[in-house]
């Protein structure tokens, strides 16, 4: 079965406007607790133009399929054959490794959009690897990431805590539904909420500003605690 991600970003910035979130969460649903907190490194990839025929996600559905299940690799089938703007990466959440692929079903960009599908299945290799097989089939490393999330359900919303190098704390709000006709409306429910917890939603051109800010600058940040500001 298809699914999409409807997902909306707010930057809070420091710790402080986290834990108000948090305690809003909390007002608005006091059953909302924490259900899943961990360490992430995600590697984003983007198409090396130097590599013949190479980095195409009908490529790589074929490099990982000893590490991928039959039905997975005919769902990464189906998102390499309708996809027209898609992002790749990798992740190791905790101790586990995924590949991770999104695809724009908006006007957004597959990196950082609002409503999108998401490819993502976790692999028997070390993310050393996974990422090794990804640049050996004609991709490129485009910045690597680290952060610390935290995971809630707010009436039937998934909220995402991230204390992420380089942005500081970015919460997003996610609803994931199984027929396109209801992206709509899981959209105006996602901002309804966020406008009872009073948090802002970043815009499409500053979260790009940021997402390019720092893929040209990712050596700086990656696995610190530095933080930059861009308008």
């Amino acid at each position: 079965m298809q699914t999409y991600e409807v997902e909306v970003k707010a930057l809070l910035g420091g710790p402080e406007r986290a834990e108000e979130l948090r305690r809003a969460m909390k007002a608005v649903d006091p059953s909302c607790t924490l259900t899943s907190k961990n360490k992430q490194l995600n590697h984003y990839f983007e198409i090396d133009p130097g590599v013949p025929r190479g980095g195409s996600l009908q490529g790589l559905s074929h490099a990982l399929s000893p590490h991928i299940s039959d039905p997975a690799r005919a769902k990464l089938d189906r998102m390499a054959s309708g996809a027209t703007k898609s992002s790749l990466r990798t992740r190791k959440k905790d101790d586990d490794v995924y590949v991770v692929v999104k695809a724009s079903v908006d006007d957004t960009t597959s990196e950082n959009g609002i409503a999108r599908i998401e490819f993502e299945e976790r692999v028997a290799l070390s993310l050393d690897e996974l990422d090794r097989l990804i640049l050996k089939n004609g991709f490129k490393y485009q910045a690597k990431w680290s952060r610390e999330r935290e995971e809630y359900v707010c009436i039937g919303i998934n909220v995402t805590l991230d204390k992420n190098a380089g942005y500081g704390w970015l919460a997003e709000f996610e609803r994931v539904v199984d027929d396109d006709k209801q992206l709509e409306n899981a959209r105006k429910e996602i901002r309804a909420l966020m406008s009872d917890l009073a948090v802002e939603e970043l815009a499409q051109v500053r979260l790009e500003r940021m997402f390019a800010h720092y893929n040209a600058h990712w050596p700086e940040y990656y696995g610190t605690e530095k933080i930059f500001v861009v308008e």
